[in-house]
């Protein structure tokens, strides 16, 4: 894919993004109301990899309350009042645009993001054996009682993951 960029998601790019989650997470299906309402809470952290050939990734993700990560489908309704993180649901790229920086350039923009809004953390849940790509970005397990109903609904191989901003 030539000259990829992110570029923000808009409601039109929900058939996209529900095609690239299947193929990149079977395992771990939402509903297409998942991305629609983060998009509509937070449209600033929600992106889509656009080119040439069409979308080839996306990533989803707004202000949050600390060690208290969404279950795997299922609908926010609001926003914290007083967000204590900066929540990365999701970044899927296809085959094709994986290897070109595209996943560490939106990760380091999602950075700027939450140090602008004034928040602490970014944190997200590890899926698809993905911590050491997380790691690499200065990511680090949690592990807390509190988080395991959560990380129950994704897999075994989940980790919750907080980077300091």
């Amino acid at each position: 894919m030539a000259a990829a960029i992110w570029r923000p998601m808009a409601a039109a790019d929900l058939d996209a993004v529900e095609a690239i989650a299947a193929a990149v997470h079977p395992a771990y299906p939402e509903r297409r109301e998942i991305p629609a309402e983060r998009l509509r809470l937070h449209p600033a952290g929600c992106l889509v990899l656009a080119g040439d050939g069409g979308i080839a990734g996306y990533v989803v993700s707004h202000p949050w309350r600390a060690l208290d990560p969404p279950k795997l489908d299922t609908l926010l309704g609001a926003l914290p009042a007083s967000p204590a993180t900066h929540y990365l649901h999701d970044l899927a790229l296809l085959p094709a645009a994986r290897g070109k920086g595209a996943a560490s350039t939106v990760v380091e923009r999602l950075v700027r993001v939450g140090r602008e809004a004034g928040l602490p953390t970014l944190s997200l849940v590890a899926v698809n054996r993905s911590a050491p790509f997380w790691e690499r970005h200065g990511f680090v397990a949690v592990r807390d009682p509190a988080l395991e109903a959560a990380l129950a609904s994704y897999d075994d191989d989940a980790r919750f993951m907080v980077r300091a901003l």
